[in-house]
């Protein structure tokens, strides 16, 4: 039996990869001659890349200074503090990840707390060694690493609650309220990061009791969350004027008052709208932490570039911050993969 003509099988040019590589990169002859230059660019910057790497690079600058890279000038006899630090933080990831499964609000909720008890936790066991094992330089050993992370950190745990509550408080009805939190954004999107940090450094002690004193890390600490709060807020303010006057609508309509139809409808619709623009935001927060070497701070990049200026490692700028942009990279991937995780589970764009 020989086939017909609507039973004939579609040329394999046409379908499958040949097909989509001949729809997208050769379909016309200056589409092929584009295609096949930017291949040869491509490979000809991976050889050369590849090439320095395997033969020319000085990575002992990195093997040597590895300690340095991740905990700073740490006391070596404190190391626990900072295992016990991680060790809480990958509890929780994986707390996270198991209950996250579950369908048990009360479960979610006590996870949100429990994070919020690590984290202070966790200042708390770094911070003590500046305060009793040397109490001259109470911030000389918070550096690397562990300082980029604990700014990160902290800045995307402060800043998400208090840019919440800026939003809603620029909505609000209560004129001081209202202007408050509309000065506040407006004033804070207005100066760049730089000049909030040398403010909290410069400027908080002047506002707290003389019996309150806050070492820099700190004052970094409230600095950047102070700064990504506004930026918080203005997306979360995105969110809700998205949400259609309908839903309002609806949730009045079952009895709901204003704060229940706030917190129960509108809220959690409008920040699941804005997670990416969210999760942008607390990237660029933690990409924004090498920016405290100016006031006086060695985080990672600064770390990196002192250690450039050790004698024996002179010349290995290249190797240092190509590492240093490999934790960089690393750091933010899993960010960005967390957060198109959260979406794909929560249907956004599809629903």
């Amino acid at each position: 039996m020989t086939a017909t003509p609507d039973m004939m099988k579609p040329p394999r040019t046409e379908v499958g990869l040949l097909g989509w590589l001949k729809k997208n990169l050769f379909s016309t002859w200056y589409d092929a001659l584009l295609t096949v230059g930017s291949v040869a660019f491509v490979a000809a910057v991976l050889y050369a890349v590849t090439d320095w790497a395997l033969n020319s690079a000085r990575w002992g600058v990195v093997k040597t200074n590895l300690k340095v890279f991740m905990v700073g000038r740490y006391p070596y006899d404190q190391i626990w503090r900072v295992w016990a630090s991680v060790g809480l933080f990958v509890v929780m990831v994986v707390v996270t990840l198991v209950i996250r499964k579950l369908d048990k609000p009360r479960a979610r909720r006590a996870v949100t707390i429990a994070w919020v008890v690590v984290l202070f936790l966790t200042l708390i066991l770094l911070k003590g060694v500046g305060e009793t094992i040397i109490p001259s330089v109470p911030v000389a050993i918070w550096s690397g690493l562990m300082l980029t992370l604990t700014l990160g950190i902290f800045g995307i745990v402060a800043s998400f609650p208090i840019g919440i509550g800026l939003a809603l408080g620029r909505r609000s009805s209560l004129p001081v309220i209202k202007v408050f939190c509309t000065v506040y954004i407006e004033v804070i999107r207005g100066v760049p990061l730089i000049t909030v940090l040398f403010m909290a450094l410069l400027l908080l002690p002047l506002f707290l009791p003389p019996s309150l004193r806050l070492d820099n890390v700190l004052r970094a600490m409230v600095g950047m969350t102070l700064f990504s709060a506004a930026y918080v807020a203005e997306n979360v303010r995105g969110g809700l004027q998205a949400i259609p006057r309908g839903q309002y609508e609806a949730a009045r309509a079952v009895g709901l008052n204003e704060a229940l139809v706030m917190g129960l409808i509108v809220l959690p619709q409008a920040l699941r709208a804005m997670i990416p623009a969210i999760v942008g935001q607390f990237i660029s927060l933690y990409k924004d932490t090498s920016l405290v070497v100016i006031v006086g701070l060695l985080d990672l990049l600064g770390v990196g570039k002192a250690v450039t200026g050790q004698t024996e490692w002179i010349g290995t700028q290249k190797e240092v911050y190509a590492f240093v942009g490999l934790i960089f990279f690393i750091t933010c991937s899993v960010m960005s993969i967390a957060s198109r995780r959260l979406e794909k589970q929560l249907g956004l764009g599809e629903r």
